[in-house]
């Protein structure tokens, strides 16, 4: 059920809230030894919280229009009193002392915390397996990944244990892992979505986004967490304009671009390409014009990326050296060397390859050659998109190049795990929104999804396409629910 249903349940006093979250907790109780989705379950609060909320809702009082609403939030988002660990050893016991921007408006409009959700360590990882809390598992089949970094904020809402949660996204953590567990993930233009309390992996691609069963539930959290923030001087001051109007607005005349080179990309795996294909028929049988459109250096965007977010990566976590918080070493002789072994302990092995990366590109005879040639490619891409939003009025691609690979699958090779996110990253280097849409099923019965990419500030748009499209091909009602984990 959509979240409005679920409102309209509420108001009528069919359900209440404390008897929806209580559902909610026991689906997290059922399927959580099988997921591993959170890292913490925020069981008393949630319970109080909902109790406060129908009492407010006897007393008539008005309410938000997430009343009672339970939501998942990744863990690498501040929630006042409640730990926040980005899945690292690093911050294990950090509870922060104020709110996210994003969490804040979330409580405000009345959504119920029902936990926090793992991921990769610090977001840096395509499939939650490098958590220091082990790793989660994709609901449809748990030998496969849900994808990452936002893997169990994706398997959260698919397993049913949340009605929507909030991700971050800065190659493709929103969008891969929703095609990998058959749910909707939406990646708003950077600056969109305030990022004060989102813990910084790369500041000029992280972007915070929702994840929900239906477009119709992305586009109610996205108007309540969009808008500017003072806070944060990288949020837009932009108006917000109503995301649920246009939802129902035939595409009739709307070009959609189909990229040449994602198509084409090597590793594509053919039902995925069919798939999508698929997809892109559907749109064109209600109406809308598809045109085959070049980025010439898309696929150049993931070595783009792999200088640009460990640079700043590198950057944002020289702050974790043992000193004010975070995790520190025992014994050391020196500060030296108490920094030193505070890092190399509280950090996991794929945080630190990224950050030596990162510290090597912006090392002195190396940055003009690696970290300024990659701000001169990314300048390139973004013109490819601009160009193209000149022909078309959305960009359509695969989500993923496959579907979710089996866990361990890429453990020993790092590369090959980089690649899962060779057609999102783009995006993020461009500024872009995009949103991954389940599209159908492998023959294995694993989710398959498809990537609409607006222009900047037309996630309305992006969503009206979406809706469209989702709600033609009805895959949602045709997914096999049953194979899902108990």
């Amino acid at each position: 059920m959509t979240i409005s249903a679920w409102r309209q349940r509420l108001q009528s006093g069919e359900v209440s809230s404390r008897e929806l979250v209580d559902q909610h907790l026991k689906r997290i109780e059922v399927s959580e030894s099988s997921l591993n989705v959170y890292v913490e379950v925020t069981a008393d609060r949630a319970r109080s919280e909902a109790s406060r909320i129908d009492d407010a809702r006897a007393a008539g009082e008005s309410l938000g229009s997430l009343a009672g609403i339970p939501l998942a939030i990744k863990d690498n988002l501040c929630t006042q009193g409640v730990r926040t660990t980005c899945a690292s050893r690093m911050l294990e016991r950090f509870v922060p002392p104020y709110e996210a921007t994003v969490t804040e408006r979330l409580w405000a409009s009345g959504g119920v915390l029902m936990g926090k959700t793992n991921l990769d360590e610090f977001a840096m990882g395509g499939s939650t397996e490098t958590s220091a809390f082990g790793p989660t598992l994709n609901p449809w089949n748990t030998s496969h990944v849900p994808g990452g970094s936002s893997g169990g904020s994706a398997a959260a809402v698919a397993s049913g244990s949340c009605l929507a949660s909030l991700g971050s996204d800065t190659g493709g953590s929103i969008r891969q892992p929703a095609s990998f567990c058959g749910v909707v993930g939406l990646k708003p233009t950077y600056g969109r979505v305030s990022r004060w309390g989102l813990v910084a992996f790369a500041s000029s691609l992280d972007q915070v986004g929702p994840f929900a069963t239906c477009v119709a539930d992305a586009a109610e959290l996205l108007q309540v967490i969009a808008g500017p923030d003072p806070r944060d001087s990288t949020c837009l001051k932009a108006d917000v304009p109503d995301y649920t109007a246009a939802l129902d607005q035939p595409i009739k005349g709307l070009k959609v671009g189909m990229i040449r080179e994602c198509f084409e990309a090597e590793g594509l795996d053919a039902e995925v390409k069919a798939s999508v294909q698929a997809s892109a028929a559907q749109l064109e049988a209600l109406g809308a014009e598809l045109v085959e459109v070049s980025c010439p250096r898309f696929n150049d965007g993931i070595a783009t990326y792999y200088v640009i977010a460990p640079s700043e990566a590198s950057a944002n976590l020289a702050r974790y050296d043992g000193v004010k918080y975070g995790f520190r070493a025992d014994n050391a002789e020196s500060l030296a060397a108490m920094t030193s072994c505070s890092r190399a302990e509280g950090f996991g092995a794929e945080v630190q390859r990224r950050i030596l990366i990162g510290t090597y590109a912006l090392s002195a005879g190396y940055v003009d050659a690696y970290y300024k040639k990659a701000q001169q490619v990314r300048t390139l891409i973004r013109r490819d998109f601009d160009a193209a939003f000149q022909l078309v009025d959305v960009l359509l691609t695969p989500t993923a190049p496959s579907t979710a690979f089996k866990t361990g699958a890429h453990a020993d090779d790092p590369l090959s795990m980089y690649l899962a996110d060779l057609l999102t990253i783009p995006v993020n280097l461009a500024g872009l929104p995009a949103i991954s849409v389940p599209c159908g099923f492998s023959q294995s019965g694993l989710p398959i999804g498809v990537q609409l990419i607006g222009n900047v500030l037309e996630e309305a748009r992006l969503l009206q396409v979406a809706h469209q499209y989702e709600q033609a091909a009805d895959v949602f009602a045709a997914r096999p629910e049953a194979d899902l984990v108990p």
